[in-house]
């Protein structure tokens, strides 16, 4: 989604990316310099102790050592509406623990990879978070590493677009957007895991990849056997975290279909 301040924008997540790029001992103060953010510093205070209880509730570790966020782009309810899974990990545990699963707020494009600048598709893959917004025209983001290598050799060789965000202010064109007390939780955790020194990883499914959700794409594929094929190589990465309990590594082949790798 293009930001409504898109050279302060530009501005805050250079010096943010730079930051989460760093080793991990250099990176001992990104909370502080989160805090210096108005934004931050209030959903803080807001929300941390709802994410310890949540933690606690769900026999998590708070602060996390890492979180992953699971999206689906639609829903099994009746309304069909998408969700995003925070899932945590810290201590010696081995698994991620599902914390909290909540709506995501509006939809864009259709079921399917993004493949193109202006499609308005919302991306299908396996990504990570490559920056923190904390003065976004949408309350508090965090953004996507789309296009990633998958994407690019998939894509073709056209303008895949990009600026993919997780937000608030529950508006999107191609992004994932929540409710501003929604993303402030999501923000919130995903500060203290990266200043723990782990990362954010998000899987964005076109809906759960079970038996019932596997008939229902197929259905909607409609006989194009590249779709269905895409969202069977999903499946694996979908069914080995459901295996595992943790986001399994991945490799792109030539063609850029996602290959799990040991």
């Amino acid at each position: 989604m293009w930001n409504k301040s898109a050279g302060t924008l530009a501005k805050i997540l250079l010096a943010v990316v730079l930051s989460a790029a760093l080793p991990a001992e250099a990176r001992a103060d990104f909370k502080a310099e989160q805090m210096r953010y108005p934004r931050v510093k209030a959903a803080f205070a807001r929300k941390t102790k709802t994410l310890e209880a949540l933690f606690k509730k769900a026999k998590a570790v708070y602060p996390p050592d890492e979180i992953f966020l699971r999206v689906f782009k639609r829903g099994d309810g009746r309304d069909g509406r998408g969700e995003l899974e925070l899932w945590a990990r810290g201590g010696d545990a081995k698994r991620f623990v599902l914390v909290k699963n909540y709506p995501v707020c509006a939809a864009s494009g259709a079921l399917g990879p993004k493949r193109r600048a202006g499609d308005g598709q919302v991306p299908e893959g396996f990504y990570k978070v490559s920056g923190f917004n904390p003065a976004s025209s949408y309350h508090l983001s965090m953004r996507l590493n789309y296009p990633n290598e998958a994407d690019r050799r998939a894509g073709g060789r056209g303008d895949l677009g990009g600026d993919i965000f997780i937000h608030g202010d529950c508006v999107t064109i191609g992004c994932i957007p929540m409710t501003d007390d929604v993303i402030e939780e999501l923000y919130v955790a995903a500060v203290e895991a990266r200043n723990r020194g782990g990362g954010v990883v998000v899987h964005i499914f076109p809906r759960r990849m079970d038996d019932a959700g596997m008939k229902a794409l197929e259905k909607a594929a409609g006989g194009d056997r590249a779709l269905l094929d895409f969202w069977k190589n999903l499946r694996e990465g979908y069914a080995s975290f459901e295996k595992n309990g943790i986001p399994p590594r991945m490799k792109v082949d030539n063609k850029g279909k996602y290959l799990l790798s040991d």
